[in-house]
């Protein structure tokens, strides 16, 4: 996709599922996603919303889509490591790209969050002297210096207010997560990441921390949600990555690191009016995302859906015939 084309879709973003679309079923909005419920599946409607800081903030084309897509790349890389929530992905759901027909599961209370380097919110705590989910780093470590070996830093998933970072003794001991159940969690999440970063490091990009989610379905863990999308990870581009460790600059990302930086260079964080969003900030980020799908995946991105009205009509007919 050229970024002409990007910039001139910027008023055809997909903002929201309609009510009527859901046929009666029960729908859940989440900052990007919509959730149709079933008795024993689930419909996830990628929106176009990007969010930041707990904060629904504007809409960039295509963005629904090129994350479903990119989850759809993920899963069926990782599918024999560990068991994933989809039934039914983009290609097999005709009409659209932004939505994932998907098993029910028993969710953990957890995020799990994987770090292959020194960088966000872990660089802030090492620098104020704090353990990182309970992890005592040496000292002596440098902005975006690469872990010998990848670290997990789990949070909590609060019902309201934000997530709390959490140490794996503290979820064993609190019976958060069974421990022999926790250990599983640990090792599928370092296979996991560990297949990410092989592939990401094939097409040119570091895959550098990202977050998982889990759930039982049968008894068996699952991975459900997102997985390896510029919004659940951080990428950069492995070309340069030294010379800018070197120089204590930025990495050249690959993700939605500058819009939030954006943001921050404003002065926001996520209370009070947030700042109007330009178009050509939301061109930029929805042209990053387009890089990041056809980076990761090696095919140029032409969208599945022809629109926001007749996507709505697909979704519906999703609904009607495959919910179960």
């Amino acid at each position: 996709m050229t970024r002409e084309r990007v910039e001139a879709s910027l008023g055809a973003a997909y903002e929201s599922l309609p009510e009527d679309a859901a046929r009666g079923h029960e729908v859940y909005r989440g900052k990007v996603r919509d959730v149709v419920a079933g008795k024993e599946s689930l419909l996830l409607v990628a929106s176009d919303r990007i969010s930041a800081f707990d904060r629904i903030l504007s809409t960039v084309p295509f963005k629904g889509e090129l994350l479903t897509r990119i989850a759809a790349f993920w899963f069926a890389a990782t599918k024999d490591i560990v068991p994933n929530h989809v039934i039914a992905g983009p290609g097999e759901l005709a009409g659209t790209g932004r939505a994932c027909l998907a098993r029910k599961a028993g969710m953990l209370p957890l995020e799990v969050v994987v770090r292959g380097y020194l960088t966000g919110s872990a660089w802030r705590d090492y620098k104020a002297a704090k353990p990182i989910s309970g992890i005592s780093l040496p000292g002596g470590l440098r902005y975006n210096e690469k872990f010998p070996v990848p670290i997990i830093t789990p949070s909590t998933k609060e019902a309201s207010g934000h997530d709390r970072p959490v140490s794996s003794a503290e979820i064993v001991s609190s019976g958060l997560v069974e421990e022999g159940l926790w250990r599983e969690v640990e090792r599928v999440s370092l296979a996991v990441f560990r297949r990410g970063q092989e592939l990401a490091a094939a097409a040119g990009l570091i895959l550098v921390d990202t977050k998982y989610e889990f759930g039982l379905i049968d008894g068996r863990l699952t991975l459900c949600d997102e997985i390896h999308t510029p919004d659940s990870s951080r990428y950069w581009w492995a070309d340069g990555y030294h010379k800018h460790f070197e120089a204590g600059d930025e990495q050249a990302e690959l993700d939605k690191e500058p819009f939030r930086r954006w943001l921050l260079e404003r002065g926001f964080k996520g209370d009070g009016e947030a700042p109007a969003i330009p178009d050509g900030v939301r061109a930029e980020t929805a042209w990053r995302y387009v890089q990041a799908y056809e980076t990761i995946t090696g095919d140029f991105f032409e969208p599945m859906g022809s629109g926001p009205q007749a996507e709505t009509e697909a979704l519906a007919r999703i609904v009607a015939e495959r919910l179960l």
